[in-house]
């Protein structure tokens, strides 16, 4: 029995290893994600206060030299988003230093908005910026991360519940068999496409709902929206495994491009935390990521109750990635290993 089990172990093994280019993403994907998270993270340790400042210049006021504060440049456009944000406890103050304004908004009911306050009271020239109070109930964490994780269980079924399969068909030689019918490459992918589709969907929005009567999720936008996104963000996601599964045989190789594109998404998307404060190249690679789009609209319609209008440039890229990834999916698909 022994001798049985080692030849099947030599030889899984060594199959494996012949395999250059799987043990090639098994060496290469663990590597590229210590030294990738670690210049995500890297620099200074995060602020303990971000402060919204709006100004017709570089402003120099003295409070802007306070230490472990945050003070981030807006657009005069942005006044009225991030008073909002301020009265969610989103923002800790918003500093208008414009000519004829000089005016501070902060939440009376935020801790952090009250050191700041006092800080600023503090400082030199603090007395001539006039209070406006702001009052909002605060966003709870479990509100801003409930896209980020049904976002990531999408992400995983899409991808591997498409991608993989495929190509364990092809392994197989299943697909081979298709080929001798008169089903042509564009229908099976469009069958593969929709059927997954369906079934992420419908589970995707049983489990928000079933959770949302225990937990009472704050959505301040329109439900038909946020089921727009879902149904958009996931065809994209699937088009994404269209694209693996489209010439790779071996289900290792596989393996290893899928992990190679959800560990990224899931780091780089905004599913457990901001992006804000990070380095600004990985802010715009996160911009690559059909994840990250997905969920900074839900997260627009849910927390800030944006309409379509608002979230139209994440559909638009969303819609525009899902076409470019079919189109190369189809064009690029085959039936055997040969």
């Amino acid at each position: 029995m022994m001798k049985r089990i080692w030849a099947a172990f030599y030889a899984r093994t060594l199959e494996f290893l012949r395999d250059r280019s799987s043990l090639g993403w098994n060496l290469i994907l663990p590597v590229a994600l210590v030294f990738g998270l670690a210049f995500v993270f890297s620099g200074a340790g995060q602020p303990l206060f971000k402060v919204a400042v709006v100004a017709e210049q570089p402003a120099n006021h003295p409070f802007l030299q306070t230490q472990h504060v945050n003070f981030y440049d807006i657009t005069p456009q942005q006044v009225d988003t991030t008073v909002r944000k301020v009265g969610r406890h989103q923002v800790d103050m918003l500093l208008d230093l414009r000519a004829g304004q000089q005016h501070y908004w902060v939440n009376s009911d935020s801790q952090k908005g009250y050191f700041l306050e006092r800080l600023l009271e503090g400082s030199p020239d603090g007395a001539q910026l006039t209070k406006q109070s702001v009052k909002g109930e605060e966003i709870r964490y479990v509100d801003w991360v409930v896209p980020g994780i049904l976002g990531m269980n999408l992400m995983f079924s899409c991808l591997f519940g498409v991608g993989f399969v495929i190509v364990r068909y092809r392994k197989s030689g299943y697909l081979k068999r298709l080929n001798a019918t008169p089903l042509s490459a564009s229908e099976f992918l469009l069958a593969q496409v929709f059927s997954r589709l369906l079934l992420v969907v419908a589970v995707t929005s049983l489990v928000f709902t079933g959770t949302n009567l225990f937990m009472h999720f704050t959505v301040e936008g329109s439900y038909l929206n946020l089921l727009l996104v879902l149904v958009l963000g996931a065809f994209t996601l699937i088009a994404l495994s269209l694209v693996v599964a489209a010439r790779v045989s071996s289900e290792e190789l596989a393996g290893g491009l899928l992990n190679l594109l959800t560990w990224p998404m899931m780091v780089l998307s905004g599913v457990w935390f901001s992006m804000e404060g990070t380095n600004p190249v990985m802010q715009w690679l996160s911009q690559l990521s059909p994840l990250t789009h997905m969920l900074s609209a839900a997260r627009a319609i849910m927390l800030d109750g944006a309409g379509l209008a608002d979230i139209s440039g994440h559909l638009l890229v969303l819609a525009g990635m899902s076409v470019v990834f079919l189109l190369i999916g189809a064009a690029t698909f085959k039936w055997t290993t040969e």
